[in-house]
């Protein structure tokens, strides 16, 4: 018989689901040694609370997003080029950009203009990879210690190099967005990093697949207020866009 309360094991259970891993009602039920229905009870409980999705068997981190860099690199590549290529219309000549780690911004590094003076800054592995590919453009990668599953670097030295920086436009990657919590991500050193990309930025830009759109991530690193820019996909739903609208950001749809 498992001694874990009900409210306990439901949090360990969130916990989980916070760090981006599914979570197995009948491998819950044995590891705290309870039925599967006590389980199915917990995961209902999440899912009002909105800090999960039920599946069959089962629950679902609530952000689609909570993959390493690698898998959603190679993931709605099409959608995420289109999100891209309006994000290259707003960059101006000469301007200091920073793409920070993420899928659309690994997009994004194939689609900046060659002709601008554009001096490009990144943490991303993946995207220095790209850009290096890119003879006509001037970039720079942090140092650091590379975390795999982010795809870059976002260790103490890293945040210290950009504390240093000035960079006119920063396009900042997020796991989840919403109206109540902003932009979210599912790791803190991740997060940590962001912040501090985001206080050093001019404007701050975030693209954003519609399956990203009012979900959620343990760790903030924007509020609405202090994104300029939001470029979301022509299917965005109405609703969801006016309310995010209503955080100040200008909303592009790609």
């Amino acid at each position: 018989m498992n001694d874990t309360p009900p409210v306990a094991r439901r949090e360990l259970i969130a916990q989980r689901l916070d760090q981006g891993q599914t979570v197995v009602a009948a491998t819950l039920a044995e590891e705290f040694a309870v039925s599967e229905d006590a389980i199915r009870r917990d995961l209902r409980a999440l899912a009002a609370e909105g800090r999960c999705r039920r599946v069959y068997g089962g629950a679902l981190p609530v952000s689609p997003m909570s993959t390493s860099m690698t898998v959603r690199a190679a993931e709605d590549v099409d959608r995420k080029r289109v999100l891209a290529r309006a994000a290259a219309r707003l960059v101006t000549p000469g301007e200091v950009i920073f793409l920070d780690n993420g899928s659309a911004n690994l997009a994004l590094a194939a689609e900046l203009p060659d002709d601008m003076g554009l001096k490009v800054i990144t943490n991303s592995v993946p995207i220095a990879s790209a850009l290096f590919e890119r003879q006509s453009l001037d970039f720079m990668i942090l140092g650091g210690v590379v975390n795999r599953e982010v795809g870059g670097v976002i260790d103490a030295s890293a945040v210290l190099a950009v504390q240093q920086l000035s960079i006119d436009r920063c396009f900042l990657g997020a796991c989840a967005l919403s109206v109540r919590h902003g932009a979210c991500i599912f790791d803190a050193g991740d997060a940590a990093f962001k912040r501090a990309l985001v206080g050093v930025s001019e404007a701050i830009v975030l693209m954003a697949l519609t399956d990203k759109l009012e979900t959620r991530a343990p760790h903030r690193v924007a509020p609405l207020e202090a994104i300029d820019t939001l470029i979301l996909e022509a299917d965005a739903p109405q609703a969801i866009r006016d309310d995010l609208a209503l955080g100040g950001a200008r909303i592009i749809l790609a």
